[in-house]
C-alpha cells in the first residue's frame, strides 16, 4: 500500500497554493487600486472641454435668456410709457374739469367788475364780502386775469374790437380793456377784448 503524504494535505481539500497570497476570501476585492492619480479636482472639472451636445444646450439657454431679457426690457418701457400717458391724461382731465368750473364763473366775475366800476361794491357791504369770497375761489383754482391799458397789443392774446388811429403812436397799444381776459394755468379761457391805438397815417 502506497504511503500518503499527509503533511501537505490541508483539511477540507483546499489547495495550499490557492491561498499563497495570504488574502482572505471573505475580505472581498482589494480597494487599493485607483486611489491617487485617478481623482478629479474642481479645476479639472471646470477646465474640461464640453461635448457638442452640452455646448449646443448652453447656446440655446443663452438665446432664451437673451430673449427673456429683451421681453422684460420691452415690458418695462411699455409700462413706463403707460404710466406717463396716464399721468398726462389725468392732468388734462383735471384742467378740463377746472376749466369748466372757471368758465361758469366768468360771467359772474364780469358782473362784479362792472359793479365795482360803478361804485356798487362799497367796502363793508354784504355784496362786497360776497364778491371778495368769489374772487378768492377763482384764485384758488388758478384763474388769472390779463389785459391792461398801456400794454402792447398781441393778437395771440388780445381781441381788438376797435382801432383808434392815434397821432404819435409808434406801435399798436391797448388804450381800453372792454372785457378782461382769463387764463387757467397755461390755458387761455377767454382772450381780452380791447380797444387799440394804432399809428395815424
Amino acid at each position: 500500500m502506497a504511503d500518503k503524504d499527509f503533511e501537505n494535505e490541508v483539511p477540507g481539500g483546499e489547495d495550499p497554493e490557492a491561498n499563497a497570497s495570504g488574502s482572505d476570501p471573505q475580505e472581498g476585492p482589494s480597494t487599493d487600486a485607483g486611489t491617487g492619480d485617478d481623482e478629479l479636482t474642481v479645476d479639472d472639472i471646470l477646465g474640461a472641454e464640453q461635448n457638442a451636445d452640452a455646448a449646443a444646450e448652453d447656446a440655446v439657454l443663452a438665446d432664451l435668456e437673451s430673449a427673456l431679457l429683451t421681453d422684460l426690457k420691452r415690458l418695462q418701457a411699455e409700462y413706463a410709457n403707460y404710466r406717463r400717458r396716464t399721468e398726462e391724461q389725468r392732468e388734462v382731465e383735471i384742467e378740463r374739469a377746472q376749466g369748466a368750473v372757471a368758465k361758469g364763473l366768468l360771467p359772474v366775475l364780469d358782473d362784479l367788475d362792472r359793479a365795482e366800476k360803478h361804485g356798487d361794491l362799497e367796502a363793508g357791504s354784504a355784496f362786497a364780502a360776497i364778491a371778495e369770497k368769489l374772487r378768492g375761489v377763482a384764485e384758488r383754482i388758478g384763474l388769472t386775469t390779463y389785459g391792461e391799458a398801456g400794454e402792447v397789443f398781441d393778437p395771440q392774446q388780445h381781441e381788438a374790437i376797435f382801432q383808434v388811429p392815434t397821432p404819435g403812436a409808434t406801435e399798436q397799444t391797448i388804450i381800453e380793456v372792454v372785457e378782461i381776459g382769463y387764463r387757467l394755468g397755461s390755458v387761455e379761457l377767454r382772450p381780452a377784448k380791447v380797444v387799440v391805438a394804432v399809428p395815424a397815417e
